[in-house]
């Protein structure tokens, strides 16, 4: 069964699928199981099979003789049967790979890259075992509470423009955590903090030649209902979660096809346009402008005040009276702005 996305392209659905996605359209109201076999080409008995199977799956379906089916409660799962009927994207996301648990997502996008993975497909585990952060960083994965997100892209652009992507994913997630209510800003160069603490990170990994890019894996973390005392202790004093900030539960299927959409906006525009709104953005979002701040990184320390980020994404430290590119390191900030 296909429909049409947003007006744009064709995207096939199961037949499950498609029944959630008209059950969730008729919100409260019932569908009658009339409709729903005219809509989908199949027998009423071939229907309430459908519905059987969603129902073993967790979903909560109301069906009451005369009136139909009504959709009740929708399990708290990252499959593509909670996410298909709630994308507009054309891409991104439209193939997802679900596991219960695994090493890494970006391992296994990584792995399905190689064997010919296309644009815009999805890994997204409930649990990982071996989550990765920035510089061999652990990222801890507690068990179907988060978003541990990682995607196959393949722009065509040259080596030296991936590190533009870690920005262009910083602000999407920033602009979709504000949307679902949190004051959330970026720390350079890929951290997501809500009132200095971390709530997200991104980890790009690219597969290149000299001169042009074979594949980009972009993996996202993101604590969306983590309690603060389910942290670990070297992490609570640091971390938050979208549900600390905003006082209650994240619907995470929501947040992940917002975050979707909002990812592939800012990809086609940074196609069409280039870097520049990207950094514009980037700049409105940021915590590190306009700080004096300390950059660790393997070769040595900076410490100056942060003025900017070029073209490329660098960041610009004052460094006494001269100008310092960075291009990697982890960032403290050693004062506030003063507003």
């Amino acid at each position: 069964m296909t429909i049409s996305v947003a007006g744009v392209e064709t995207v096939e659905l199961s037949n499950e699928e498609m029944i959630l996605s008209f059950l969730a359209e008729g919100g409260d109201d019932f569908v009658s199981g009339a409709a729903l076999s005219d809509k989908l080409g199949l027998s009423r008995a071939a229907v309430w099979k459908h519905v059987e199977t969603l129902r073993r799956l967790g979903y909560r379906i109301d069906a009451q003789p005369s009136r139909g089916y009504r959709l009740i409660e929708v399990p708290d799962r990252l499959t593509s049967l909670e996410l298909a009927p709630l994308l507009s994207t054309r891409e991104l996301g439209r193939e997802i790979h679900h596991f219960e648990t695994t090493g890494s997502t970006n391992a296994e996008a990584w792995r399905l890259a190689e064997e010919g993975a296309i644009n815009g497909e999805v890994v997204i585990a409930e649990h990982q075992t071996e989550g990765r952060g920035r510089r061999g960083r652990t990222w801890v994965s507690p068990k179907g509470s988060n978003l541990y997100l990682s995607g196959v892209l393949r722009p065509e652009i040259p080596p030296a423009r991936a590190a533009e992507l870690t920005l262009l994913a910083a602000v999407a997630l920033a602009e979709t955590l504000r949307e679902a209510g949190a004051p959330a800003t970026i720390k350079w160069p890929n951290d997501v903090q809500i009132d200095g603490r971390k709530v997200a990170g991104i980890l790009t990994e690219l597969s290149a030649d000299v001169d042009r890019v074979h594949f980009i894996v972009l993996g996202i973390g993101v604590n969306l209902n983590t309690a603060p005392r389910d942290f670990p202790p070297d992490v609570a004093e640091v971390a938050t979660s979208l549900m600390a900030a905003r006082g209650q539960p994240v619907p995470r299927a929501l947040f992940t096809a917002a975050l979707l959409t909002s990812l592939e906006a800012w990809l086609d525009r940074w196609a069409d346009q280039g870097f520049g709104p990207v950094r514009s953005a980037w700049r409105k979002l940021s915590s590190t402008l306009g700080q004096e701040v300390l950059v660790r990184s393997d070769a040595n320390e900076l410490r100056g005040v942060a003025e900017d980020i070029d073209d490329s994404g660098a960041l610009l430290l004052r460094v006494g009276n001269k100008l310092e590119r960075v291009f990697a390191g982890d960032v403290e900030q050693l004062r506030t702005k003063k507003s």
